[in-house]
């Protein structure tokens, strides 16, 4: 048997919070990040076409918060300098400088979200990257 052949149709990547609006404050105020989908105690934050971050309240998700954040949320952008300058300006927790990895073929920073999720901010510096 295979998996259906109908195209996906939404990408959403679900974290939890102890303080789901201060999540969301920072996700719509410093990120810019356009609510897709309020389900209450869920929001879904658009990051790119169909690409969506999911924003959960831990007493009600499928999940628990915890300290540990063994995962990072990666967004790809077009200036990465304009968007360490602007890291920079508004003090985001965890700043790293910039840094680039040419394995990889991008120039990034990363940072902390307000309960210690990591997100990386980066540009390709060649094609194919």
């Amino acid at each position: 048997m295979q998996p259906p052949s109908t195209e996906n149709t939404l990408a959403i990547t679900f974290f939890y919070y102890r303080d789901l609006p201060a999540a969301m404050r920072f996700y719509e105020n410093e990120l810019g990040l356009p609510l897709a989908i309020d389900q209450g105690w869920c929001k879904i934050y658009r990051i790119v076409g169909a690409a969506h971050v999911g924003l959960v309240d831990e007493t009600r998700g499928m999940n628990k918060w915890t300290a540990d954040k063994p995962v990072q949320l990666c967004i790809r952008v077009q200036d990465v300098d304009a968007w360490h300058l602007y890291a920079q300006h508004r003090g985001f927790a965890g700043l790293s400088g910039l840094f680039q990895n040419d394995a990889l073929g991008i120039r990034a920073f990363v940072f902390n979200d307000p309960e210690g999720y990591q997100i990386e901010i980066q540009s390709a510096t060649r094609e194919g990257a």
